[in-house]
């Protein structure tokens, strides 16, 4: 394989597999997945819908009152023994969703569209943590993340911010304006259980756009906050919310004036007086083309393909593109496909556990994960990066420093020879090896797999090889 289609199968892309070829012009071959990346293929178009898992999210919750109120009676103990069918039907969509995931990555022939998705959902980061995510996860990336990854940065943020997982998971749902209506009503009672919340706002300017401190200040988080009340979820089950969202479906974004802390706001310098969700939209939209917005994207895409520090250049290139085009995400992945500092022979990025995995896997020619869907689940806690729990909204870590400790070399050497027993019969890593990682592959490490043992030896030493532990 020669150099260059092996960097854009396995750096742009999630790993090359056994004869994969991009032919004589891999830069034009990374470009036409622009237009053949399957957003819906049948494993992720077969999970069930958003409004199906919100109604299963509100079932939980009303298991929990019941167990709750179970705890204050003389059943506490048998309530305690009691399994709670609706927790194990969201986790049973999680698992789903997971192995829907991994079966996608592992037989996509678009893996450089597949990386984009990965890379998406990782910087609208939620977590399953929350309970309340475990069964949305899968849905927020299927809905909100694929079907816009080749349309523009606006769309994407305003999908993430209105996707119930992103709601729910910054406490956005109940965020009520302090002088809104529903505000008033209840300090009326003497209630005070609604407030502000701050959390989604300042996520959203924070991680998701403009990133530099320098660019906006507390004040704006807080009257990026008031604007964004009002936003909520529907179908979520709780009576008071039931009434105020009226028909809206399970699981759809939906704005409630009630809860709207009126009046004009002023953020990152701009004036918006229009007030209610025309207000919302025309910040998301201002937010989406800032310039600290197209510096940090710009950023985070060089750092995730190309280094941990990425060439300034590069970061120039990606940054004026955002800019020209208003965040037209086609063009900003042309500037990245086209731009030399993206070609460069060193392998500068160490593999996350995800990455490691698929890559992995993908080289052994295994295009189904064997065993039950939960072994894809139990596979990626053992290796540290569970799917949809990263530790904070600022999702997982895309530097060396984050993945390259011991404990976790240690269990890619485990897995690795797991995997090679997978197909220790019917593949050759001498053969293997240089049709995988091309012209990467060390004559240091050539001969070690040449030396092995077994072909069950030579597989997993070229699994946990530098070159292979690195894109």
């Amino acid at each position: 394989m020669r150099n260059d289609e092996a960097i854009a199968l396995n750096r742009f892309g999630l790993g090359a597999t056994p004869g994969s070829a991009l032919g004589a012009n891999p830069h034009k071959a990374l470009l036409n997945q622009f237009d053949s990346f399957d957003p819906r293929p049948p494993l992720i178009a077969a999970q069930p819908a958003r409004a199906e898992l919100v109604s299963a999210l509100s079932e939980v919750r009303e298991e929990k009152q019941q167990r709750k109120a179970a705890a204050q009676t003389d059943m506490a103990a048998d309530a305690e023994k009691t399994p709670l069918p609706a927790r194990r039907a969201v986790r049973k969509d999680y698992v789903s969703a997971v192995h829907a995931r991994l079966q996608t990555a592992l037989s996509s022939p678009t893996s450089f569209a597949e990386r984009l998705v990965h890379f998406w959902a990782n910087h609208f980061a939620v977590s399953i943590e929350k309970i309340a995510i475990f069964g949305l996860a899968g849905n927020f990336e299927f809905e909100a993340i694929r079907p816009h990854i080749f349309g523009r940065f606006a769309n994407l943020l305003h999908a993430s911010t209105y996707h119930p997982a992103m709601l729910l998971y910054l406490d956005q749902a109940q965020s009520v304006g302090p002088n809104s209506k529903i505000a008033q009503r209840v300090g009326a009672r003497g209630k005070r259980d609604i407030g502000l919340n701050e959390n989604l706002a300042r996520e959203i300017l924070e991680l998701h756009t403009l990133s530099d401190r320098s660019a906006y200040s507390q004040t704006d988080v807080t009257e990026f906050a008031r604007a964004m009340t009002g936003l909520t979820v529907g179908g979520l089950g709780r009576a008071r919310f039931q009434r105020l969202t009226g028909n809206s479906k399970p699981g759809e974004a939906v704005f409630v004036e009630a809860m709207h802390e009126p009046g004009k706001r002023t953020i990152v310098g701009q004036t918006y007086a229009q007030g209610g969700e025309k207000a919302l939209g025309a910040i998301l939209s201002d937010l989406s083309t800032n310039r600290a917005t197209a510096r940090h994207i710009a950023t985070k895409l060089a750092r995730h393909f190309v280094a941990d520090l990425p060439p300034a250049t590069l970061v120039a290139k990606l940054e004026a593109s955002f800019l020209k085009t208003g965040g037209d995400l086609p063009s900003l992945y042309r500037t990245l496909i086209e731009a030399p500092e993206s070609w460069a022979p060193q392998q500068a990025k160490f593999k996350n556990p995800w990455e490691w995995t698929v890559s992995a896997l993908r080289a052994l020619g295994v295009t189904e994960m064997p065993g039950r869907e939960q072994a894809a689940v139990a596979l990626f806690n053992q290796m540290g990066q569970p799917v949809w729990k990263p530790g904070s909204p600022k999702g997982y870590g895309d530097v060396a420093a984050d993945w390259a400790g011991p404990a976790g070399l240690l269990r890619r050497v485990e897995t690795a020879g797991r995997f090679a027993r997978l197909a220790a019969n019917r593949v050759d890593a001498r053969n293997l090896a240089p049709d995988i990682l091309g012209d990467a592959l060390t004559k240091t490490t050539a001969e070690h797999i040449a030396r092995a043992e077994s072909p069950e030896q030579g597989l997993a030493l070229m699994l946990v090889a530098p070159e292979f532990l690195r894109r």
